[in-house]
């Protein structure tokens, strides 16, 4: 039984505690690649 799970039945076996980090951290990858891109203004 190698059936990759969709991502509503991963969701739904993650803890609240994961789901928070998973949220904190794409979050904050994502503010992250945003700085980036968008570089200082001199």
């Amino acid at each position: 039984m190698s059936v990759p799970l969709t991502l509503g039945a991963f969701i739904a076996h993650m803890s609240g505690a994961d789901f928070f980090g998973l949220v904190v951290s794409v979050l904050l990858i994502g503010y992250l690649f945003y700085a980036l891109i968008r570089g200082e203004k001199l």
